[in-house]
């Protein structure tokens, strides 16, 4: 009996499971299949599957709002930015984890308030600094905001993974002569690919997300981010559907892309991060 009970709760967890993974997926499949609908057709009939693969949303698109250029940028945007996040994070939260003192629980305690600032309280202060530093429109200026939104996260996350790891091996490289530079780059660093690698998701995904920050601080049309360019080619005054879901797909096309090329070490990091 109580193994018929285990079976039927068993199949009911996983049938919850499928459906609301269904249920997530399901904006995600409506979005791609309207895009390959005319206008017309999805006046007519929004919730219907398209009976041909119209090609013609996606050609306007691509003519139109420049989507390989913002693809270059957003890329070159993102990989520079989780490159930063990473190292600096990791160089900052070592010393943080293996001091005791007062000062550097005072630090972390700093850190963690700057994860509970909202994104949007920064944006006049860093526009105000970016202006007078003549940041504004440049590349260096959007790598350094996002680079200082994300290394809070970094550091409070890197210090509690780093905390963990034994003391015993850094005193072991020690005895061979190696300074604190050495057991950092050869020891603690390897150590953190698990926890790199989630990170780098979570950072990934604000920065090729974000929209606030690069329409505020870029200007140039050839230095927008995708997102923007998805933005100018659809506008938000008269919103038509056969431009906003072809763009749509094509802005979050790429970063697809990326998770199904790498998803592996992605998975493997989160995994080896929760057993750690």
């Amino acid at each position: 009996m109580r193994h018929v009970i285990r079976n039927t709760a068993a199949l009911l967890s996983q049938g919850l499971i499928v459906l609301l993974t269904l249920g997530m997926l399901a904006p995600v499949f409506y979005m791609l299949m309207m895009s390959f609908r005319t206008s017309a057709e999805i006046a007519e009939e929004p919730l219907a599957l398209p009976q041909s693969l119209y090609l013609g949303n996606y050609a306007n698109a691509l003519s139109q709002m420049d989507y390989w250029q913002g693809v270059v940028n957003s890329l070159g945007i993102t990989l520079t930015v989780t490159l930063l996040v990473a190292l600096l994070g990791s160089m900052a939260a070592y010393p943080l984890a293996r001091r005791t003192s007062r000062l550097g629980k005072v630090v972390v305690l700093l850190v963690a308030l700057g994860l509970a600032t909202p994104p949007f309280v920064t944006i006049t202060p860093i526009y105000v600094i970016f202006r007078s530093l003549g940041l504004l429109d440049s590349y260096l200026g959007i790598v350094l905001a996002f680079t200082a939104l994300n290394l809070p996260l970094a550091v409070f996350f890197y210090t509690s993974f780093i905390s963990a790891i034994p003391k015993e091996l850094e005193e072991a490289a020690r005895l061979d002569n190696c300074n604190s530079w050495q057991i950092y780059r050869h020891i603690i660093l390897p150590l953190l690919r698990p926890a790199t690698a989630t990170l780098s998701l979570f950072v990934t995904l604000m920065v090729w997300n974000d929209f606030t920050y690069p329409l505020l601080l870029l200007t140039s049309p050839e230095k927008f981010t995708v997102m923007i360019s998805v933005y100018r080619f659809v506008g938000n005054l008269n919103i038509q559907p056969d431009m906003l879901f072809p763009a749509a797909v094509l802005g979050s096309a790429p970063l697809l892309v990326l998770f199904v090329i790498f998803q592996r070490r992605i998975v493997t990091g989160v995994t080896a991060g929760a057993v750690k």
